[in-house]
C-alpha cells in the first residue's frame, strides 16, 4: 500500500471508530443546521479532528480541506487533502446506517489516493492513480453494462438546488422509464464507490463539492468507469454536477439528460 494511502486508511478508521460508537448513543449526538437541509452534528466536526490530526502527525506541511473546518494551510501546497469525515449526516442523525468517512489526496492537482470507509459494514474502499481500486483489499471494477434498459442507477435528489428541481425531474422521470431502477442512498460518496464496485451501474447528481465526490471520482476511474459533468466534459468539480460509471453507460446517461440542460446546468 502506497504509504500516504495508508495514512489516509488510518486517518479513516480513526474516524470510523468514533462515528460508529455514537451511533450507538445517539442521545449524545448534538445537531446544528447549517442551512437548508444541510446538517452537522458535533460527531462530524470531532470525526474530523481526528482525521486531520492523524495526517498532520505524518504530513504537517500538507494543505487540508475540511468540510466542516474549511481550508488548512500548509507549507506544500502540491499536496492537498480533501476531507469529508461524514458524508451522509442526515442518514446518521435519522439512525439509517448508511453513511461514510471520505478522504482524497490531490498531489500537484491530480487525484492521487482515496479511501471511502463504511464503517456500520467495515467496507474500506481504496484507490491509488494507476494501481487500480479494491474494496477490503480485493480488486473492485465498475460493471460491464452496455444498455441504460438493464442498469440500476443511483441519484441524489437537490435538496441544496432547488431552483433546477423541474430539471432534476425531468432527468429522473427519462431514468425511470429507461433503467431497470433507481436507488437514492444518501451518501454520493458510498454512491460512487458502488459504481466502483460494480453495485450500481451509474450515478448523477446536481449541485456536490469537492469533498462529496473527490475520493469516489478516483475510486471510478481506477476501477475502469468514466466520471464527467453534465454536457460529457471534464467539469464536474467547478460545475458539481456529476455522471459517473462505465464509458458506455456514462455516455448514455449525457445522452439521457442534455435535454433537460437549463443555461445554469450546462455550464
Amino acid at each position: 500500500m502506497h504509504p500516504m494511502l495508508n495514512i489516509a486508511v488510518r486517518a479513516a478508521r480513526n474516524a470510523g471508530k468514533i462515528i460508529a460508537n455514537s451511533f450507538e448513543e445517539q442521545d449524545k449526538i448534538e445537531t446544528e443546521q447549517k442551512g437548508g437541509n444541510d446538517f452537522v452534528t458535533n460527531i462530524d466536526r470531532e470525526a474530523e479532528f481526528a482525521i486531520i490530526n492523524t495526517i498532520r502527525k505524518s504530513y504537517p506541511d500538507h494543505c487540508i480541506i475540511g468540510e466542516e473546518s474549511g481550508e488548512h494551510k500548509g507549507e506544500n501546497p502540491d499536496y492537498v487533502w480533501i476531507v469529508d469525515p461524514l458524508d451522509g449526516t442526515t442518514n446518521f442523525i435519522k439512525g439509517i446506517p448508511h453513511f461514510c468517512v471520505s478522504i482524497a489526496l490531490r498531489v500537484k492537482g491530480k487525484l492521487d489516493q482515496a479511501v471511502i470507509y463504511d464503517p456500520m459494514r467495515a467496507e474500506l474502499f481504496t484507490a491509488s492513480r494507476g494501481a487500480g481500486a479494491q474494496l477490503n483489499d480485493y480488486r473492485i471494477r465498475c460493471s460491464k453494462a452496455k444498455d441504460i434498459d438493464v442498469t440500476v442507477l443511483a441519484t441524489g435528489f437537490p435538496h441544496k438546488c432547488k431552483h433546477h428541481l423541474d430539471a432534476y425531474l425531468g432527468m429522473f422521470k427519462d431514468f425511470f422509464i429507461e433503467a431497470s431502477d433507481i436507488r437514492r442512498s444518501g451518501s454520493a460518496a458510498l454512491d460512487l464507490a458502488y459504481v466502483a464496485a460494480g453495485r450500481v451501474d451509474g450515478f448523477w447528481e446536481i449541485g456536490l463539492k469537492p469533498w462529496d465526490t473527490a475520493a469516489g471520482q478516483l475510486m471510478v476511474k481506477e476501477a475502469g468507469g468514466l466520471i464527467t459533468d453534465f454536457v460529457g466534459g471534464p467539469n464536474q468539480d467547478k460545475s458539481g454536477n456529476i455522471i459517473a460509471g462505465n464509458s458506455k453507460v456514462t455516455r448514455a446517461m449525457v445522452k439521457t439528460i442534455r435535454p433537460h440542460l437549463t443555461e445554469a446546468l450546462a455550464k
